[in-house]
């Protein structure tokens, strides 16, 4: 497995807490006084409006990336993790103001990343294997580099989401606006 590693450990974890750490700025910055038609936006049933996208991040620090990190260390393979209820943060952000969220969204980041420093400090093996309740064997490396891509990805799917709103107002333009191509 060391030989399909791409760039080294350090490397890796230097820019996953690179990436991890721009997040709540920009999700901030893409979100704060946008109009409510387009905050709570979204593209059919079951998808995410920018809103619920940044509660969904928020849920993910919760339950997800640094308590799954520490399930892999303490278990290893021989026992899954708890399944991510990828939904649950909608009651918890129901009557929440945006604000209050962006807050605790930099919060709940800034503690995982200081968990997340800790474990590679303690020299924790990115290769130490876990057992995804659907997935199968991971790995921590696998988890880590998941936590950053996932941001990136819930960035993107917010401004898909926004640019989607405008879809019959750019006429003959869409042809040129990839973003606009996009099934949803």
């Amino acid at each position: 497995m060391a030989d399909d590693v791409l760039v080294g450990d350090d490397m890796l974890s230097e820019d996953i807490i690179t990436l991890l750490t721009r997040t709540p700025g920009t999700v901030r910055v893409l979100l704060q006084d946008l109009p409510p038609d387009l905050l709570h936006a979204d593209e059919g049933e079951g998808t995410f409006s920018p809103f619920s996208v940044l509660g969904h991040l928020m849920q993910g620090e919760i339950d997800d990336w640094i308590p799954r990190a520490r399930w892999i260390l303490e278990h290893g393979r021989e026992r899954a993790f708890p399944p991510f209820d990828r939904f649950a943060h909608i009651e918890r952000t129901r009557d929440r103001s945006l604000g209050e969220l962006l807050d605790e969204f930099e919060t709940l980041r800034e503690t995982g990343l200081s968990a997340l420093r800790e474990v590679i400090a303690g020299g924790a093996d990115l290769d130490a294997g876990g057992l995804h309740p659907e997935l199968g064997e991971v790995t921590l490396r696998q988890l880590l580099a998941t936590w950053a891509v996932h941001d990136l990805n819930h960035i993107a799917q917010i401004t898909r989401v926004v640019a989607h709103q405008f879809d019959d107002e750019v006429g003959p333009w869409k042809a040129y606006l990839p973003i606009l191509q996009h099934e949803r």
